[in-house]
């Protein structure tokens, strides 16, 4: 039986992204802007990660939600699954707005913020657990969760596409850091792993202390 608190979410991403896609005010009047953040409309923090650039945007991010929600809902519960989602969309906004505060004209859309800090969550409970990527390749769940992120610090640095790496990225340490809150036990019992998962977390920061991004 598909979680009703999932359900919820797909269905709220499906019907403003909708809305969006039909009332292209509506898209603008709340999609992720910073100048329009910095002159006060902050609720564009929350709102953008509901609309979706187009179809396949949101069908990937809801497919991939759908495919690890149930890792966090049925390990540590619905209302831990929830503060992960929401904890990683306002991570996912902070980090980006931390990064690209100075650019007014910086505009992004998509919950990839909300679903990364699921799946990093998911990779940390059960980082052996495989991925299939591209649907075939298999691939266990750690060094999946590594490459992307290390893959995000490049997309941030060479800026090549219209992908926001930066939402991701907050995601992700959104993701990590509430797991580890809700379950410290993860310090004893897979100690290794925490300090794995937190490698490109620290080459991040190192490299934004550096003036590297």
């Amino acid at each position: 039986m598909v979680n009703i608190f999932l359900l919820a979410i797909i269905a709220a991403n499906v019907l403003i992204s909708m809305k969006g896609f039909n009332d292209e005010s509506f898209f603008r009047k709340y999609q992720f802007h910073v100048g329009s953040i910095r002159a006060g409309e902050q609720i564009r923090m929350i709102s953008s990660a509901f609309l979706h650039a187009d179809i396949v945007h949101l069908a990937f991010n809801m497919i991939a939600l759908y495919s690890f929600a149930p890792v966090i809902t049925e390990t540590l519960g619905n209302l831990t699954f929830l503060l992960i989602y929401a904890g990683s969309l306002i991570f996912g906004s902070l980090l980006t707005m931390v990064f690209h505060g100075n650019e007014y004209n910086y505009r992004a859309v998509g919950a990839s913020g909300a679903v990364t800090g699921i799946i990093y969550s998911s990779i940390l409970l059960y980082p052996d657990m495989v991925i299939g990527i591209f649907g075939i390749i298999p691939l266990p769940a750690y060094i999946f969760g590594i490459g992307y992120l290390l893959y995000s610090i490049y997309g941030m640095k060479s800026r090549a596409d219209n992908i926001g790496h930066t939402a991701h990225f907050g995601g992700a340490i959104g993701g990590y850091a509430i797991t580890l809150i809700k379950e410290p036990i993860l310090f004893e019992q897979s100690t290794y792993m925490v300090i794995l998962l937190a490698i490109p977390i620290i080459i991040l920061f190192i490299m934004a202390k550096m003036g590297k991004l």
